[in-house]
């Protein structure tokens, strides 16, 4: 073996360590498959059967059958017996012929000729005294035949293995040894058309190996802030859309379960179409902020008025009218990008009422002060402690969430996001149990500072 070369050497190696995995796999695979193979039986059982059970009632001690039940499924059968034992419906299975005595709640092996058998009883009271009891029956799987179908699968496939694994091998050594010249000048390439990322970590050198860690690591770099934009994205459209497909699903399932006049109907339809545009919406604001971090688009700057924007933001959440208070003097123009502006504005105030007294008051005022505009959103909620108020910014954190409703954590970071994308920032001033002030401020830009 001496005499291959080191590719060679390298593709003997990978095959035969390839081998060695396939070879632990499989034996891994046959030790384990009488426990899988079992135990998925017993949660296919288990949940075949209670969906099932669920679709059987008592009235009046009369047997009811819901829509949509059926007494065999997936394989299990489901029979019907008096408290008594006696068979009230449902057809027991052909090779089934034990009687097995009724356990409410415990699935157990029995055996039934030469077959075995999953059983999983039920008892579905009537009154104090009466009642029926519920049995799921499943042919247990047979773990001998599925041990010898993966053997038999296995020498099949052993010569196509070994000639890709070999095949393979070699490949990847040899484009491993590819001239490192030719190495760099593709990585640098890749760099400049931003198409991946990457870190080596070599200490720094002159050498070709250390110029060839430089490059990728500035790809990875690259990489890694693609990745988490991606994960925020992700993050955000999950805390965003929870609200619009909540109202779709419900809206659907009141349409399914009730009959609906036509006007009901025509309600329900706009009301779908409204969430529907809502989230559209959404996302089309979230991939914009995506784009904004990875620096492929820019803002929307337009000159907007600010109270302006603040009552359309409240005209499309519908807030409480007596709960809101509006403090906008009129004249109060900035710089800004309009969706973004109205997502911080409804941020705040969802927030300060969620958090705020059942009855409590929410007062949004804005304000030009010297070389900056902001816009103030203050609450008389819980407050947020002092150690916490840092904190809040960050996403999916929460300051307490027992006291919280349900929510991912992430409106105060894309309110400071948004804060920053339009080269201002966000301050909180917060007593417990007093309330809350989130404040936006606007720095002027530099031909106005002097205004």
């Amino acid at each position: 073996m001496k005499k291959l070369s080191v590719k060679t050497r390298i593709a003997v190696w990978l095959t035969l360590l390839m081998v060695l995995l396939a070879g632990l796999l499989l034996i891994f695979m046959l030790l384990i498959s009488r426990s899988v193979l079992y135990q998925t039986a017993v949660e296919g059982l288990e949940s075949t059967a209670r969906s099932g059970f669920d679709k059987i009632h008592l009235e009046n001690g009369s047997l009811v059958l819901d829509a949509g039940f059926t007494f065999s499924q997936n394989g299990v059968s489901t029979l019907i017996y008096s408290r008594s034992g006696a068979l009230l419906a449902g057809q027991i299975p052909v090779s089934f012929t034990t009687t097995e005595p009724f356990e409410n709640g415990l699935i157990r092996t029995v055996t039934s000729g030469e077959e075995q058998w999953l059983l999983l009883d039920v008892f579905l009271p009537s009154g104090w005294e009466d009642g029926v009891w519920i049995r799921a029956v499943m042919e247990a799987p047979e773990s001998g035949r599925t041990t010898r179908n993966l053997l038999i699968v296995a020498l099949i496939a052993l010569p196509f293995f070994l000639v890709l694994a070999a095949w393979g091998s070699y490949w990847i050594a040899r484009r491993a040894f590819r001239p490192l010249d030719s190495i760099m000048a593709t990585a640098a390439a890749i760099n400049e058309g931003k198409d991946l990322s990457g870190r080596i970590g070599l200490p720094p050198g002159r050498d070709e190996f250390s110029r060839l860690a430089e490059t990728f690591d500035e790809m990875f770099a690259r990489l890694e802030q693609s990745f988490e934009a991606e994960k925020r994205f992700i993050a955000d459209a999950s805390h965003e859309l929870r609200t619009p497909v909540s109202v779709i699903k419900g809206a659907c399932e009141y349409a399914e379960r009730y009959d609906e006049t036509e006007e009901e109907r025509q309600e329900t339809i706009a009301m779908i179409h409204r969430q529907a545009v809502r989230m559209s919406e959404l996302i089309a604001e979230l991939l914009n902020m995506t784009r904004l971090e990875q620096g492929t688009a820019s803002l929307q700057l337009e000159t907007l008025d600010l109270g302006e924007v603040v009552r359309r933001a409240c005209d499309e959440q519908g807030y409480p009218e007596d709960r809101l208070r509006l403090e906008l003097p009129a004249g109060i123009t900035l710089q800004g990008d309009a969706a973004l502006l109205m997502r911080l504005v409804q941020n705040l105030i969802g927030n300060a009422f969620k958090y705020g007294k059942p009855e409590g008051h929410v007062w949004v005022s804005a304000a030009r002060r010297a070389g900056e505009t902001t816009l103030t959103v203050r609450d008389d909620g819980i407050g947020i402690p002092p150690e916490e108020q840092e904190k809040v910014w960050e996403r999916f954190y929460q300051v307490d969430a027992s006291r919280r409703s349900a929510g991912a954590g992430l409106g105060l970071a894309m309110v400071a996001q948004i804060a920053r994308l339009h080269g201002g920032f966000m301050t909180l001033e917060s007593i417990p149990e007093v309330g809350s002030a989130f404040t936006f401020h606007l720095p002027d830009p530099p031909a106005e500072a002097g205004h």
